[in-house]
């Protein structure tokens, strides 16, 4: 299974979004079409890269637009950037979401007491590639931290590209801890404090700030493509598409476009 991109717009522009097609050249939802599973019996998941490490761009699934290309986030009608918080740069990992989950903000979590934030779930891939701005990588889950972000619950997967040449030597969250020293500490101080320079107060996390081993992560995630399978088959009250058009009508809303 493979997929391609299409850009259109220049980049840091409001114009600027990423489409993704499938192998036959049609145009699909990187949310909904592309599986959330790459290898089931083995828990390898699909992962999309939104935003590549050491990059600001804050580029995101668009949940709400027709086909949910990539698009810049904007607040208060600036495209937003993540400021450098030292001795950080940018992103430290590449940062994107798994397809076919949501994490749904009429759930209140019973491990965190807080609701879901309406998105995919987050993932973070520790892995040594600089991955490219829309690549579909896959991915194993080493484990979790639950990020409460704004009063809502966040879950941050960590995740190691399985195309890494060191990925068979992680296997659980504690391989992280062993022999990448400093990343999981510096994972929690980065998503403590990246909405500092913007005025805003220090995150939190559920657990103290620690981080959740692999079966706990799998759960979660497993959890989250439950909650999108009740979205798409009209078993929610919310809705990530927005409010004129709560599920779509027809399967052309989302699905294949040709093109």
């Amino acid at each position: 299974m493979s997929f391609t991109i299409e850009e259109r717009g220049r980049p840091n522009t409001q114009e600027y979004r990423v489409f993704f097609k499938n192998s036959e050249g049609r145009y699909i939802s990187p949310f909904h079409d592309i599986p959330m599973y790459a290898d089931e019996a083995q828990n390898i998941f699909h992962a999309i890269v939104e935003v590549p490490r050491w990059t600001n761009a804050k580029l995101e699934i668009a949940t709400k637009d027709p086909l949910n290309p990539l698009k810049q986030d904007v607040k208060k009608g600036n495209l937003r950037y993540v400021a450098n918080v030292f001795p950080h740069k940018g992103y430290i990992w590449n940062y994107g979401a798994i397809p076919q989950t949501w994490e749904d903000p009429n759930h209140k979590d019973s491990n965190t007491g807080c609701s879901g934030d309406n998105d995919p779930i987050d993932i973070c891939d520790i892995g040594n590639k600089v991955c490219s701005r829309g690549e579909v990588i896959r991915v194993k889950v080493l484990g979790t931290l639950a990020l409460i972000d704004e009063g809502e619950t966040d879950w941050k997967v960590i995740v190691i590209n399985t195309a890494d040449p060191e990925a068979s030597d992680f296997n659980n969250i504690d391989d992280v801890r062993r022999l990448k020293p400093g990343y999981l500490e510096a994972t929690v101080d980065w998503f403590k404090r990246y909405k500092v320079p913007d005025g805003k107060p220090e995150n939190q996390f559920a657990f103290n700030e620690e981080f959740k081993d692999r079966d706990f992560a799998i759960e979660t995630v497993k959890s989250t493509h439950e909650f999108w399978k009740a979205l798409i088959s009209k078993k929610t009250n919310t809705c990530a598409f927005g409010a004129e058009d709560p599920i779509p009508s027809s399967v052309d809303k989302w699905f294949y476009y040709e093109k």
